[in-house]
């Protein structure tokens, strides 16, 4: 069980601020998302034949290298180019 000391010890490393009134309530809930974590994790995935239920595999294409335009056809209407590729502004 979760005590309110570790909620509080938790908050500290994560720096949040709890209100007294919270405490019980936010002590609760993390013993609920533990707990519901333990059942969670006593499932066996492959036991259970959960690991493909639609039975179905990837399909992949064959790569098939196509023409298209030259570089420089392409580069002639940037803006700004350098050494074969674009430039933009750096943004934020």
């Amino acid at each position: 069980m979760v005590t309110h000391e570790e909620v509080l010890k938790i908050a500290q490393l994560a720096k949040l601020s709890i209100r007294e009134d919270e405490l019980d309530t936010l002590t609760k809930d993390m013993d609920d998302i533990i707990r519901f974590a333990d059942t969670i994790n006593q499932v066996s995935a492959e036991a259970s034949g959960f690991d493909n239920i639609n039975h179905l595999e990837n399909v992949f294409r064959e790569d098939t290298v196509i023409p298209s335009l030259p570089r420089e056809e392409i580069l002639k209407n940037a803006e700004c180019q350098e050494d074969g590729y674009f430039l933009v502004k750096k943004r934020g």
